[in-house]
């Protein structure tokens, strides 16, 4: 049910107060990640997804990243999240497979169900660890991503790219596997394949531009010994 190539998945995402977080913007970005080689692309928001499509035929994993008072879990967190994301035209919907708790008590098994079911959807989840990423496999995930790996209280002191959570579920899990987060070069992305990733995401390498400049911008102003913004 994963109907997903193996190679390279761009994620086009920008920040929600930066000029690029325009469909019309993320759309280009996708499309030129795909004429350039990129077997899949990444998505948040429904309204960018169904930009997206209508631009691209690679398969989209689609996701909705909301804040909601009471829980941590914000990629796709709810069943309703989900269906907007497959209705605006996503391929493949990730969610947060984390173990913490999600809005409304919903559950993830539930959740992942539901998207089978309903939806007709194969489910990408996005862990921290191998505790997560084997629940997820338990419940019928059809893809796992080491992309929350630093991102939750219990991994905060771990960097991603996740290495070490990459080969202990490649090594353990029966699953098609993506490392996600942390690949900021072709060498890096070149590694996680040769480690066994069946497929690698990245994102700020290839679309970041504000928190790549940012970057620039704060090393340049540590050598003037002053601010550049």
């Amino acid at each position: 049910m994963t109907h997903l190539p193996k190679g390279l998945i761009v994620s086009c995402q920008a920040p929600i107060n930066s000029p690029l977080d325009d469909p019309y913007i993320i759309a280009a970005m996708a499309e030129a990640a795909v004429n350039n080689g990129a077997v899949s692309v990444r998505i948040n928001t429904p309204n960018h997804i169904k930009a997206v499509r209508a631009k691209v035929q690679v398969p989209i994993i689609g996701l909705w990243k909301q804040v909601i008072t009471g829980s941590h879990v914000y990629i796709t967190p709810q069943f309703h999240h989900a269906v907007a994301v497959a209705e605006a035209g996503a391929d493949i919907i990730a969610i947060d497979a984390t173990t913490r708790n999600r809005p409304g008590d919903e559950k993830l098994p539930d959740i992942i169900n539901n998207i089978h079911q309903q939806l007709g959807k194969p489910v990408m989840a996005d862990v921290d660890t191998y505790e997560a990423a084997k629940l997820a496999v338990e419940a019928g995930v059809d893809i796992v991503g080491t992309t929350l790996l630093g991102y939750t209280s219990e991994t905060k002191s771990f960097a991603p790219p996740g290495w070490e959570l990459l080969t202990q579920i490649i090594e353990n899990l029966n699953i098609f596997v993506i490392c996600e987060g942390g690949i900021s070069s072709p060498e890096m992305a070149k590694k996680a394949l040769e480690l066994g990733s069946d497929a690698v995401v990245v994102g700020t390498a290839i679309t970041g531009i504000d928190l790549l400049v940012r970057a620039y911008n704060h090393n340049i102003a540590n050598f003037y010994g002053k601010s550049t913004i």
